[in-house]
């Protein structure tokens, strides 16, 4: 009897202990690990190449030259600017800052260096009556040949988180052959400065782009357009006459001055490092 009440008592209070331990709170689960998709920002260092297409922006006029005794005698020699045109390529540096990631305003500077494929063709000219035997004309007011041009520029602009739209506009110099027999005399080809102006769109690729070789942040395509204008310090200067056996000129016509203008339109790649 006595063992009968033992082992009642024992249940009752192992039934008694399961029902409080039911009683007490839960522990409460972990809350969910949150990873953050990182919002794609503009800023940041970058480097690229480019290449495209070049063409002169000037006007196309034709002068005429009334040659002065005693290279000519009643002769007149008439210009018309031949445009040149040809290849464009080159590499770019530059930084950019966003203000906001995602969607902001975007500012930075680029640097280029440009190789220029516009060829040896200046102005030829047309002359009506007789010029004296080792003598010829030239204007060297038209464009000139060009070897190679670079630009110094600031960018302003807005992202559309991977999309960027932007102007820009800074200094410009550039460099052509001095070659005395296209170019007048020397110094007519030699360096000049001036400013270039443009714009342009970039879209940034995935991270993972198999154009990524350098592992960086992103790699960016771009189209952009540029308007150069470079003083050739040609102020005064006009049709010549030229002494072919030392290429010096004898004579002119002060009928002002033209510079260097010419538009390139090009697309670029870039390889940008920094935040995302």
């Amino acid at each position: 009897m006595i063992k009968k009440l033992l082992l009642a008592s024992a249940a009752t209070a192992l039934l008694t202990g399961a029902a409080s331990a039911a009683d007490l709170p839960r522990r409460a689960a972990p809350p969910p690990i949150f990873t953050p998709v990182p919002v794609f920002t503009w800023s940041g260092a970058y480097f690229g190449i480019n290449a495209g297409y070049a063409f002169d922006a000037s006007s196309n006029t034709t002068s005429s030259f009334a040659v002065p005794a005693p290279y000519g005698n009643g002769t007149t020699a008439y210009f018309g600017q031949n445009n040149q045109e040809g290849f464009s390529g080159g590499a770019q540096i530059g930084y950019n800052f966003q203000l906001t990631p995602g969607n902001g305003v975007v500012f930075g500077v680029e640097a280029d260096a440009q190789y220029l494929d516009f060829g040896r063709n200046r102005n030829r000219s047309i002359v009506t009556g007789p010029l004296a035997a080792g003598y010829y004309v030239t204007d060297p007011r038209g464009l000139s040949s060009l070897d190679y041009f670079g630009t110094v520029r600031g960018r302003l602009g807005y992202a559309f988180d991977r999309v960027l739209v932007y102007g820009t506009g800074g200094f410009a110099y550039g460099s052509g052959s001095a070659d005395r027999s296209f170019g007048g005399y020397v110094g007519n080809d030699s360096f000049r400065t001036g400013y270039a102006v443009g714009g342009g769109m970039e879209y940034a690729l995935p991270v993972d782009s198999f154009l990524n070789f350098f592992r960086s942040s992103a790699v960016t395509l771009k189209v952009e357009g540029l308007y150069v204008n470079l003083d050739r310090n040609t102020r005064n200067q006009g049709a010549l006459v030229i002494n072919a056996a030392n290429n010096f000129p004898v004579a002119y016509s002060a009928v002002g001055r033209r510079n260097d203008e010419f538009a390139v339109i090009r697309a670029g790649l870039n390889y940008k490092f920094g935040s995302y």
